[in-house]
């Protein structure tokens, strides 16, 4: 039987599973409490020691459950990973974002949701007008960035709830590689406490970021990567080759932008390549949604991929998707790439190279030039 292996969450000490479990749409909304639990329990004991969840998942119900499940079962909590985003806590102008009043507030309300006395990570979520976001009732774009918010406010406001035994680290989530470097910086320049990871959507079709952005920001600063979606809300599942099943995610409520990107033009092309790897998945013997999460676990740049689950069998089937990640040898991986069609190539990413800001650049040593000048030398 399949069981994840453990990594260095970056270069922090965090030791992680290779597969995480997460709680977005399921917890306190598409499942009962009772089938969360058997989810939690399947996970916790087959190795999976990281659970991931957010003040804005059902609006706080998906907290409240996990709390509720940890409670009951008593397991020690040296034992396991908790982890929660911060930015939607509500409806009032100073219920969200990233200002240090909501970063506090929204941490403490979260522990309590969660019967906590700390999260080992509490991410620094960031919305924008692509990426859907839980609302009350339903899904609703968010579609406020927090730019007016200075990097240093937010990154004193992490250095103080980790100062309070709040939470052990801090992250990001669906940051650009040149925000993680500003906050870096802000750190070293105040010493201020850095974030340790960075959460960002990766799959089949979502690689840029996370294959060609990413290594840098963990050989740089030590950043390390968590990556969500691996099936792409079940696309990459092959579940919606023929439509739109009734029970599917795309059918909920709410969830029109789903069906829209699968019933578009992109969409269809991708549902052609997938049943070229399915192929692949056939020789192998697992199915396309194992295939999709064993390509993730293969990039060694990442530390974790968070899966999802609504039934016990899904998630067996899911964590089984491990025993395929030393199969996939350089010809298997090389005919997927072929497939895909999409790999990303070097390009410069001069913004991640030095801070965006001169106000916020890292502690430095100076020299003076042939001329006299002081000249900065990083």
């Amino acid at each position: 039987m399949a069981r994840p292996t453990y990594r260095n969450l970056g270069k922090s000490g965090l030791r992680v599973s290779n597969i995480g479990f997460g709680t977005w749409v399921t917890f306190g909304g598409q499942v009962t409490d009772e089938v969360a639990e058997e989810l939690l329990t399947v996970a916790y004991e087959r190795g999976i020691n990281f659970f991931d969840t957010a003040e804005v998942y059902s609006a706080g119900k998906a907290e409240l459950v996990l709390g509720k499940i940890l409670k009951k079962k008593q397991w020690r909590r040296s034992s396991y990973i908790i982890s929660t985003k911060i930015y939607w806590g509500g409806k009032a102008e100073t219920e969200k974002g990233l200002s240090r009043k909501h970063i506090i507030e929204g941490i403490k309300a979260s522990l309590t949701r969660l019967q906590l006395d700390y999260v080992d990570i509490v991410f620094a979520n960031k919305s924008d007008s692509h990426v859907p976001m839980e609302g009350k009732t339903h899904i609703v774009f968010a579609n406020k960035s927090d730019s007016h918010v200075p990097m240093e406010e937010i990154v004193r406001a992490m250095t103080f709830v980790i100062n309070q035994g709040w939470a052990m680290y801090w992250g990001t989530s669906r940051w650009s590689t040149m925000e993680i470097m500003e906050s870096y910086s802000v750190a070293r320049q105040f010493n201020l406490i850095p974030p340790i990871a960075e959460q960002a959507e990766y799959h089949y079709f979502q690689r840029e970021k996370v294959e060609m952005q990413m290594p840098e920001m963990y050989h740089k600063i030590g950043v390390g990567t968590i990556t969500w979606s691996p099936l792409a809300c079940g696309i990459l599942s092959g579940k919606y080759d023929d439509g739109i099943p009734i029970y599917s995610r795309a059918a909920l409520k709410g969830y029109n932008w789903l069906r829209e990107k699968i019933l578009s033009e992109e969409g269809r092309r991708q549902q052609a390549k997938l049943r070229d790897i399915a192929v692949i998945a056939d020789q192998l013997g697992c199915s396309l949604a194992q295939l999709a999460i064993a390509w993730c676990v293969k990039n060694e740049n990442i530390s974790q991929v968070l899966l999802g689950a609504s039934t016990v069998d899904q998630l067996c089937e899911d964590i089984q998707a491990l025993q395929y990640v030393p199969k996939l040898t350089g010809a298997l991986m090389e005919e997927i790439e072929r497939i895909l069609g999409n790999k990303p190539h070097p390009r410069d990413y001069g913004s991640v190279s030095r801070p965006a800001s001169p106000s916020i650049r890292p502690k430095s040593k100076s020299r003076k030039s042939s001329r006299g000048r002081r000249r900065i030398v990083f």
